[in-house]
C-alpha cells in the first residue's frame, strides 16, 4: 500500500510541478486590480445566481451586514464561484436527495429551508484570509507530503471548514472538495482578493462521523461497515454525533460578559493581545480495520459478518484476556468495548497532524520531508491508554505503535537502522475524504492488522522514552485549530484560554480565576521549543492538569522541560497525586528562570548559580559524567531531537545552554490510575509567567539502566 501511495506521490509531484510553474498557461490569468470581487462578479452573467445569492446572505446571525456588501470591502478572499449551471446542478442533486420536489429555488418547504442552503452555498465558496494572511492564488494551494495525499487549506472558509485540495493526473485540473476549477477562469486578482470559478457548488456532507457510520449500516455501503456494527453495538455512534459545545458558541457570538473575546497582558515586547477560540468544537479519528480485513479473518462476505462473529474472533487471538465475554457491549470491562475504544481518539487529526513535524533535526518545511525519528503519543476513549503515532524518512509513513532499532547513539543520526517484524507496528493509511465521507468531526484511517494494547506494546512504550508536547494533552487544542496553527494572523497565533469561572473550555485542566493561560504557536518566532509553540502561563496562577497514562505499573521519572532565556520566568510549586483535590507537594519550589548555563536570569540581572553544567565536549565518557552531576541536581541538558529555534537550526537543544529538562519526581505510577499535576506561583507578582514545553515519562529500566544507559535524544 505504501509503494503505491509512492507511486502516486511521484505522479502527483510531476503534477504540481507542471501547474505551479512557468508552465502553467497564464494566457487565461485576468488581472482586475481595478475591481473588487462584488464589482467583477457583477459584470459577468455566469454568476449572476451566485451574486443574488451574496445579496441574501448575512455574515452571522448577530450582523446586519451581507456578504455581498463584505466582498465589496477591504480584505483578502479566496472566492469559489460557482456558476449558474453549477448551481443548477446543486439543485437537481437535492431533488435526488429528496429535499425538494422541483429543481428551482420556489420548491423548499420553507424558507428557512431556504435560507439554510442558501448559506451553505455561500459560506462554503469562501475563504476569508484577514489582514495578515493571504488569499490563495492556484499556485499557492497547499501541496500534497511525500507520505499522504490528503491536503488542507490552513484556513478555514466562512463555514469554519478547511476545504480540501485534490490533485488529478489530467493536467491543469484541480478539484476542491470534488468541484472542478474552471482551466480559463481562475485566479482572477481583484483588489480584495481572487476568484476561481467552479463547475459544481463546493459543499462538504455537515455530517458527522456518528451520522456516517450509521447511514453505512442502513445502506450496507462503505469499506467499514463492519466497524461500524462494532461501535453501534458499544453505543458510541451518539458519542461520534457530537460536533460543537452549542453553550461556548451562544456565550461567544453574543459577547456575553463573562466571556472576552480577547485579552491583553504585557510581555517582554511590550502589551499583546490574545485572542480567545471562536468555537469549541469536538472531534474524533478512528483507525478501523477494514470491511477486507474482517472478511479475511473470519470468512465470510462482510455483509454476513456479524458482532457476535467478531467476538469469537477476537477470543481465539487471545486479546484482552481479563475483559468480560458476554453481550453487554456498552461496558468498559466488556472484551468488545475494550477493543473498540482503542481504535479512538478524541480528537480530529488531519492527515498531516498524525504527526507534527517543524523543526525536529534535519526538517525542511519546504520540502516536508520526514527526517529523524518522530512520534506523538494520545490517549484513546473509553479506559485511558497509550497510543503512538510514529513517522520517519525510513518508515515511508505514518505508523501506529511502531517501536524501531535506531541510531541514537552520543554520535548517532536518529534514524531507523531495522525494524524487527514483532515491532514494525500498523502502517496508517489514506483516508476517503470524498463525497459524503468529508465529514464535519472526524476521519477514519483504513488500517490492515488488528489494533489493540497488547502485552508486547505496553512492554514497549515502558521500554522506550514517553515525550509529549504539552498542548498534545487536549483534545480541544487540536479539534479547534488551535496547536502550531500555520497562519500567520495574530488571530492564530495568539491565543487566550478562557478562565473556568469564565467557561471551562479545556476539560483536563482547572484554571483558578487568577490565572491567565495564554498559547502561542510561535510560527515565524523561531523560538527554542519542541515545535515551535509556547505556553505563557500568567498572573497569581494555580493550574491542574490530567496527565496521560503510563503503560504499565513501575517506577517512572516525570521531567519538565523549559527554556530559561526570558527573564519574565517566574516560580512555582509542583503537586503530583491520582486525588486531584489533594495533590502532594513534589520538593521545592523550581525556580525557571535557572538556566542550564549556571545562570540565574532575574529582571535586577544575572545571578551565578552552579548545577553542574558544562557544554558536550568531544570526549563522550566526560560528557557523560556531566550528565551525571546535572541529574545529581535535579537537572538534566534539553534532547537532541529537536532543533534550539525554528526548522533548519543547526543548534539542538542539547547544545543549547537555555534549553533543559527539570527532573520533578520519581514515583511508582499504575497504569490504571489517573494522575494529575498542579502548578502554583509562589511569587506574589502578576507579571511573572510559567513555561512549559514538553514533558517526559521515563522508566526506571530506562533512566537506571546499567546495560544500555538512556541516550542523549
Amino acid at each position: 500500500m505504501k509503494k503505491h501511495l509512492l507511486g502516486i506521490y511521484v505522479l502527483v509531484s510531476f503534477v504540481l510541478l507542471s501547474a505551479c510553474t512557468e508552465q502553467i498557461d497564464t494566457s487565461s490569468r485576468y488581472v482586475f486590480k481595478e475591481e473588487t470581487i462584488t464589482s467583477y462578479l457583477s459584470k459577468h452573467e455566469q454568476y449572476s445566481e451566485y451574486l443574488r445569492l451574496l445579496d441574501e446572505v448575512y455574515v452571522s446571525v448577530v450582523s446586519e451586514t451581507t456578504v455581498r456588501q463584505l466582498l465589496t470591502a477591504r480584505g483578502k478572499y479566496t472566492v469559489f464561484a460557482p456558476t449558474n449551471d453549477a448551481i443548477q446542478l446543486y439543485l437537481d442533486s437535492l431533488v435526488k436527495e429528496g429535499l425538494i420536489s422541483e429543481a428551482n429555488w420556489d420548491a423548499f418547504p420553507s424558507e428557512r429551508k431556504r435560507d439554510s442552503i442558501s448559506k451553505v452555498i455561500v459560506f462554503n465558496s469562501i475563504i476569508n484570509s484577514g489582514d495578515d494572511d493571504d488569499y490563495f492564488e492556484v499556485n499557492s494551494f497547499p501541496v500534497p507530503t511525500s507520505t499522504s495525499q490528503t491536503v488542507e487549506f490552513p484556513l478555514p472558509n466562512m463555514n469554519d471548514r478547511k476545504l480540501i485540495v485534490q490533485y488529478t493526473n489530467v493536467p491543469d485540473s484541480i478539484l476542491v472538495n470534488d468541484c472542478n476549477i474552471d482551466v480559463n477562469n481562475r485566479d482572477i486578482l481583484c483588489i480584495n482578493g481572487v476568484i476561481h470559478a467552479v463547475h459544481n457548488v463546493v459543499s462538504p456532507t455537515n455530517n458527522t462521523l456518528g451520522q456516517l457510520l450509521k447511514k453505512s449500516i442502513e445502506d450496507g455501503s462503505g469499506d467499514f461497515i463492519i466497524a461500524a456494527k462494532l461501535l453501534d453495538a458499544c453505543g458510541l455512534l451518539d458519542t461520534l454525533s457530537k460536533d460543537r459545545d452549542e453553550i461556548y458558541e451562544d456565550l461567544y457570538q453574543k459577547n456575553a460578559p463573562r466571556l472576552p473575546k480577547s485579552k491583553e497582558s504585557v510581555g517582554d515586547s511590550g502589551k499583546e493581545t490574545f485572542y480567545t477560540p471562536e468555537h469549541r468544537y469536538f472531534g474524533f479519528t478512528l483507525f478501523a480495520e477494514t470491511d477486507a480485513f474482517w472478511a479475511s479473518a473470519i470468512g465470510k462476505d462482510p455483509s454476513e459478518i456479524t458482532v457476535e462473529d467478531v467476538m469469537q474472533y477476537l477470543g481465539t487471538q487471545g486479546i484482552y484476556p481479563d475483559a468480560n465475554r458476554d453481550n453487554n457491549y456498552k461496558s468498559k470491562d466488556n472484551l468488545l468495548y475494550q477493543f473498540v475504544t482503542y481504535h479512538l481518539l478524541p480528537e480530529r487529526l488531519s492527515a498531516d497532524k498524525l504527526v507534527y513535524h517543524y523543526n525536529e533535526k534535519g526538517f525542511n518545511t519546504t520540502t516536508r520531508t520526514p527526517t529523524v525519528a518522530v512520534m506523538e503519543f494520545y490517549t484513546t476513549m473509553g479506559q485511558r491508554r497509550l497510543l503512538k503515532l510514529y513517522e520517519s524518512r525510513e518508515s515511508n509513513g505514518v505508523y501506529i505503535n511502531r517501536f524501531p532499532n535506531l541510531d541514537n547513539a552520543r554520535d548517532g543520526t536518529y534514524h531507523e537502522l531495522s525494524c524487527d517484524a514483532d515491532k514494525e507496528g500498523i502502517a496508517v493509511g489514506e483516508p476517503n475524504l470524498e463525497g459524503k465521507n468529508n465529514i464535519r468531526n472526524g476521519i477514519i484511517y483504513p488500517i490492515d492488522k488488528l489494533l489493540w494494547y497488547s502485552d508486547e506494546t505496553r512492554d514497549n512504550l515502558m521500554k522506550n522514552r514517553i515525550r509529549w508536547t504539552v498542548p498534545s494533552m487536549w483534545p480541544e487544542f487540536m479539534n479547534n485549530d488551535i496547536r502550531c496553527n500555520e497562519n500567520t494572523s495574530t488571530k492564530y497565533g495568539y491565543v487566550y484560554i478562557p478562565t473556568d469561572q469564565e467557561y471551562k473550555y479545556l476539560d483536563d485542566v482547572d484554571i483558578s480565576s487568577d490565572t491567565e493561560f495564554y498559547y502561542w504557536t510561535g510560527r515565524g518566532k523561531g523560538w527554542m521549543n519542541m515545535q515551535g509553540d509556547e505556553m505563557s502561563i500568567r498572573g497569581l496562577l494555580e493550574c491542574t492538569m490530567r496527565l496521560p497514562p503510563v503503560p504499565k505499573r513501575g517506577t517512572y521519572e516525570l521531567r519538565l522541560a523549559i527554556q530559561s532565556g526570558g527573564n519574565r520566568r517566574g516560580m512555582v510549586q509542583f503537586y503530583w497525586g491520582s486525588n486531584k483535590d489533594k495533590l502532594a507537594a513534589m520538593g521545592i519550589p523550581i525556580d525557571l528562570r535557572q538556566g542550564g548555563d549556571n545562570t540565574l536570569h532575574t529582571s535586577s540581572g544575572n545571578v551565578f548559580s552552579d548545577i553542574g553544567y558544562v557544554e558536550d565536549q568531544l570526549d563522550d565518557d566526560y560528557n557523560a559524567e556531566v550528565d551525571k552531576r546535572l541529574r545529581n541536581n535535579g537537572f538534566m541538558k534539553g534532547c537532541n531531537q529537536y532543533c534550539a529555534g525554528g526548522p533548519g537550526t543547526g543548534t539542538t537543544m542539547r547544545d543549547s545552554k537555555y534549553c533543559i529538562r527539570r527532573i520533578l519526581f520519581r514515583e511508582t505510577m499504575d497504569p490504571n490510575e489517573t494522575y494529575y499535576i498542579k502548578f502554583k506561583t509562589v511569587m506574589d507578582d502578576r507579571t511573572r509567567f510559567f513555561y512549559m514545553d514538553y514533558l517526559e515519562y521515563v522508566a526506571k529500566e530506562v533512566y537506571d539502566n546499567p546495560v544500555e544507559p538512556e541516550d542523549i535524544w
